[in-house]
């Protein structure tokens, strides 16, 4: 337990409340806690908290995989456009793709991780790891480990890999790079896909998990075999065995940001950038049109996930946030979790925005626990400042 972290930030009148829970937060976490709290309801920030060293409120993380929100709202908006179609087989964008039994798969089916794709027999090494061209090569000859469309699965680290070939053949550029241009630049998000120089002090390494014993016991009734699905999709079978807790020591997926794994945040910009994504921020139209925010928030694969063995909760490119994580969200609420207990996401219906992030690993299965109270108390206030 810790006493002497002090809590910064502010909150909108009608807020207090998640100033308290944030602060309760502190209170039973280690002495070493930092994180980072901050929500939008309709455009206007009404929570900016954070807790920790020096700096922390400016601090940049690791967040994983709520980093395929950032890579799947490009996709977004390709299809806004009309540039991608999501009824097309993912062939009519990337012929070579059709190896191996996958010719059938539409795009639809890709981002709603339908697959069956989470891995190679081989693995990648640390280098192919931070290179999506490079993944998306060596899974195009890969054979599916399901019947692709029959099931679905999480492909932890290669999801945007796939989306980001299937964005390049129709663009001729990167999720990276469409992300700066179209999102990061023009609405002032602090959420990086390849961290920039000027940026780089700014970031903070990972603090690995220390379980309590609860969740030592979690982990402990969880083996997992070399050869399991899981195993694949993390990459653990490989002769270079990936740990995901290390991800960001590597220079390579700071520099490349790949779009599965790689993103650099704050919670300021997680929260900033689903705000943008559904609503007016600053004066800047939104991002995506109400039709486009309702189609990729729909559920599109839920119930058992043959990779984590459990229930998940999919949309296109999103976890369907409402039913994975927080049931008292609005239907159609859709976000990314990351390893190390960020979460980030969207509800329409209440126009609210929401970012968390934390230095500390702080559950071996997505995001934090405390994103349920910190969630909750943040929608409760937003209902009523509606």
């Amino acid at each position: 337990m810790t006493q002497n972290i002090a809590v910064h930030g502010t909150v909108a009148e009608g807020f207090e409340a998640v100033r308290e829970e944030f602060a309760a937060l502190v209170a039973a976490e280690r002495d070493d806690y930092e994180g980072q709290l901050c929500a939008y309801v309709h455009g206007r920030r009404v929570v900016d908290l954070w807790a920790g060293e020096d700096g922390a409120g400016d601090a940049l993380y690791g967040v994983f995989s709520a980093t395929k929100g950032a890579a799947h709202l490009v996709a977004a908006l390709l299809v806004q456009d009309g540039t991608l179609e999501l009824h097309r087989k993912v062939t009519y964008y990337w012929p070579e793709f059709g190896a191996e039994g996958k010719g059938e798969l539409t795009l639809r089916d890709l981002l709603a991780h339908r697959a069956g794709l989470v891995g190679t027999d081989a693995g990648f090494t640390r280098a192919e790891l931070a290179d999506d061209r490079v993944i998306a090569e060596h899974l195009a000859d890969q054979r599916p480990f399901w019947r692709p469309g029959a099931a679905f699965g999480y492909h932890a680290l290669v999801i945007g890999a796939l989306t980001g070939e299937v964005v390049r053949r129709a663009t001729g550029r990167t999720i990276q790079d469409l992300y700066e241009d179209r999102v990061r630049a023009p609405y002032g998000l602090d959420f990086h896909l390849g961290l920039p120089a000027c940026a780089a002090p700014r970031f903070r390494s990972v603090q690995p998990l220390d379980p309590t014993p609860e969740q030592r016991a979690l982990i402990a009734a969880r083996p997992t075999g070399p050869h399991t699905l899981e195993a694949i999709a993390y990459n653990r079978h490989a002769a270079e065995p990936t740990d995901v807790e290390r991800l960001y020591e590597d220079p390579r997926i700071r520099a490349k940001g790949p779009a599965s794994v790689g993103g650099i945040a704050s919670a300021r910009g997680l929260a900033r950038m689903y705000a943008a994504m559904i609503g007016e921020v600053d004066g800047k139209a939104p991002l995506l049109k109400p039709d486009t925010v309702a189609e990729f928030g729909r559920v599109h694969s839920v119930g058992y996930d043959l990779v984590t063995r459990d229930h998940r909760s999919f949309a296109l490119g999103f976890q369907a946030t409402a039913d994975l994580w927080h049931p008292f969200l609005g239907a159609g609420s859709l976000g990314h979790s990351g390893a190390n207990g960020t979460q980030g996401f969207a509800d329409p219906r209440a126009g609210l925005a929401y970012g968390y992030t934390r230095r500390r690993f702080g559950h071996p299965a997505g995001a934090a626990p405390e994103n349920d109270a910190l969630a909750r108390a943040v929608h409760r206030a937003a209902l009523g400042a509606g």
